[in-house]
């Protein structure tokens, strides 16, 4: 996908950003309610960027969520993932639209690299994201403030919204950062 053939839209858009196997297709599919994302025992299935359009939870806007492709160990060819710059990239420094970045780390994984890089290109960007630490659930509540802790210092940030597309933990506020963003002006 080339950033000419990217959706002409007008609705507001919320980027879904994280390593492969981070739980980004079930998070997806948990917000938008059915399944939209294809959920793979496979890393890196998604090699493209797939737009959803659908309503907020309170039933009064659209919008539309983009889902990317996962980045880290997905076992694809040198040739695909050397192509990917060339519409991510783009998407992410001028899509007009994008009002949000959300950027999946996994709760049970210490911070990468890679997560780092992905959050300083955003902030040099100017984009608006959010850090949400998936996988909550598999962690007892010492466990969780341990690893939050240490993904908010390893990534330098103030905040990491915990989230469970398993149990629902996080949702409501994780919905809140995102309908937020969506009116926001800009």
């Amino acid at each position: 996908m080339a950033a000419a053939q990217f959706p002409a839209l007008e609705l507001p858009e919320i980027a879904f950003l994280g390593r492969s196997n981070v739980g980004k297709s079930s998070l997806l599919n948990t917000l938008a309610g059915e399944k939209t994302a294809k959920v793979s025992s496979t890393p890196g299935r998604t090699r493209a960027i797939n737009f959803f359009a659908l309503l907020d939870p309170s039933q009064r806007r659209k919008l539309v969520f983009a889902d990317l492709p996962g980045y880290g160990y997905a076992k694809i060819s040198k040739s695909v993932s050397e192509g990917w710059p060339a519409f991510i990239e783009p998407y992410l420094a001028i899509r007009s639209t994008l009002k949000l970045c959300v950027c999946l780390v996994d709760s049970n994984v210490p911070p990468q690299e890679s997560d780092r890089q992905l959050i300083d290109w955003l902030r040099a960007a100017g984009r608006d994201l959010a850090v949400v630490a998936t996988k909550i659930d598999r962690l007892s509540g010492n466990e969780r403030t341990r690893n939050l802790l240490a993904l908010k210092k390893g990534l330098e940030l103030e905040d990491v919204l915990p989230v469970s597309a398993k149990t629902g933990y996080g949702l409501k506020e994780l919905w809140a950062r995102i309908e937020g963003a969506s009116v926001a002006q800009g």
